[in-house]
């Protein structure tokens, strides 16, 4: 059995195009949440990295 070819984009770039494969939309909103997860991975990573110095 073939299977069909994928397309899918990172974002979004046209609210009115024909194309459903995509992963965020270009809006406030994904930002926003895109910040908010970034900076709670980093401040997470710096966490592990000062305790590790406080281990040592």
């Amino acid at each position: 059995m073939k299977q069909g070819t994928e397309d899918f984009k990172i974002i979004k770039e046209n609210p009115k195009g024909k194309n459903r494969n995509y992963i965020f939309q270009n809006n406030r909103i994904t930002r926003i949440g895109f910040y908010i997860v970034a900076t709670l991975l980093i401040v997470g990573v710096l966490m592990v990295i000062t305790t590790g110095f406080f281990l040592l």
